[in-house]
């Protein structure tokens, strides 16, 4: 009898623990208009990981500039 409950205990705080790991989740920002144009830049290029990641950072920065400078 004690295994069960045993078991049952563990089972409800592994539930508990994920329902308050989802609950404290800070909100999503709003996507930029340059942000999103990389995206879609990547997406064409078919950039994956670490390369995606790269080349949105540097498209977002020269997007920004050009922005600026207009």
């Amino acid at each position: 009898m004690n295994r069960y409950l045993i078991v049952g205990l563990m089972a409800a705080s592994l539930c508990a623990g994920t329902a308050l790991a989802q609950t404290t989740k800070a909100p999503a920002k709003p996507r930029t208009p340059e942000s999103i144009e990389c995206s879609k830049q990547a997406d064409a290029k078919g950039l994956k990981g670490k390369e995606r990641k790269k080349f949105r950072a540097k498209c977002k920065k020269d997007l920004l500039k050009a922005k600026q400078k207009a």
